[in-house]
């Protein structure tokens, strides 16, 4: 995806990997993308595949030890988050950049109020008073359709219904109005009435305050739902990156394309799902060459695909793919080949 004037995140080369006893885990390489301002990216891939460890490097929440970001660029409003401190980052997170994470019962302190927990976010970053802070958690809570959040608010989290905590990890993220939002698997354990309601609710949200939003999900039917571009993510690697309207009328790299074939559909003949054969690697010993042909309906016996990994390049306009049996690949690989000037690659060499 090319950078734009208005990108508010710029994400170039980056590489994230985790140094253990036995092995070294290579958990995101060469990763690039631009969220615009006012736009929704989802990040889309099975477990395992990088999109959830590219969310927390943003956010500067790597653990060091084992994890460490060991090359690339993450720029915010035309700031560099890899050179600022800790203390600066504390600013950042829940002021302007925000994290809803998977699983909210973890997320939440059982042993506060989710009012205290919203409270302390607010008198944190917004320097308000005690009054004024529950103020704004109770109006957060209403937001976020709590009924009644003048009573809610003094409840704990194990009061509430797995919805409830869900809306309640909005309110926290979104009390500082943040300009970026990370939304890692939102939905995910929710009833789909829940799940349709909590996306109703960021999309009006997004409206309202113009916020950015970064979805991780594995499901494409939130994706065709919420998504204004997609990046498809496999084992560590961007495989392909698009507007979320033209990536699902036309797939270009073979793991999208099955993806997407997964999909349940009405009306279909068929007793049983289409599936992708096999899992996703280990990312201590990813196979060599392209990292999906041993999973791949064309590359599997292809020479070309287990001995060279391809690199993302955009075939299409706005289309970038890591495939060498693509429609257009061959040819603009060769064309970049010929002249390493040519505009067209959609990772840094």
């Amino acid at each position: 995806m090319t950078e734009t004037n208005n990108s508010l995140l710029s994400i170039k080369n980056l590489s994230t990997h985790f140094y253990t006893e036995q092995d070294l885990v290579k958990a995101v390489q060469d990763v690039n993308f631009d969220i615009p301002e006012g736009r929704t990216l989802a990040v889309v891939g099975e477990s395992g595949c990088g999109k959830s460890v590219t969310a927390l490097s943003v956010m500067r929440l790597i653990p060091w030890p084992p994890g460490k970001i060991v090359a690339g660029t993450i720029t915010f409003h035309g700031q560099s988050l890899l050179d600022k401190t800790e203390a600066q980052m504390r600013q950042i997170r829940g002021n302007d950049i925000a994290m809803i994470f998977q699983e909210p019962m973890t997320s939440l302190n059982p042993v506060f109020t989710v009012g205290n927990q919203i409270v302390e976010a607010v008198k944190l970053h917004q320097h308000k008073s005690g009054s004024e802070a529950h103020s704004i958690a109770v109006e957060m809570m209403r937001k976020v359709g709590i009924a009644d959040p003048q009573r809610r608010v003094n409840e704990y989290p194990h009061q509430m219904s797995g919805g409830m905590r869900q809306r309640v990890m909005i309110a926290m993220a979104l009390c500082c109005d943040p300009k970026l939002l990370i939304a890692d698997e939102p939905t995910t354990a929710l009833d789909v009435t829940i799940q349709a309601q909590i996306l109703e609710l960021l999309r009006g949200l997004q409206r309202t305050h113009n916020m950015s939003i970064m979805l991780i999900t594995h499901d494409l039917g939130v994706v065709a739902e919420n998504a204004d571009d997609v990046v498809v993510m496999y084992a560590s690697r961007i495989a392909e990156t698009a507007a979320a309207g033209p990536l699902f009328e036309n797939p270009l790299h073979p793991y999208t394309q099955g993806l997407l074939k997964s999909l349940p559909r009405l009306g279909a003949k068929k007793d049983r799902l289409d599936v992708i054969p096999g899992s996703v690697p280990s990312p201590v010993n990813f196979p060599s060459g392209c990292k999906f042909h041993p999973r791949c309906p064309i590359g599997k016996d292809k020479p070309k695909c287990q001995g060279d990994e391809p690199p993302l390049l955009e075939v299409l306009p706005g289309r970038c793919t890591a495939c060498w049996f693509a429609p257009g690949y061959e040819e603009k690989y060769k064309e970049m080949q010929a002249s390493p000037g040519v505009p067209g690659r959609c990772d840094a060499e």
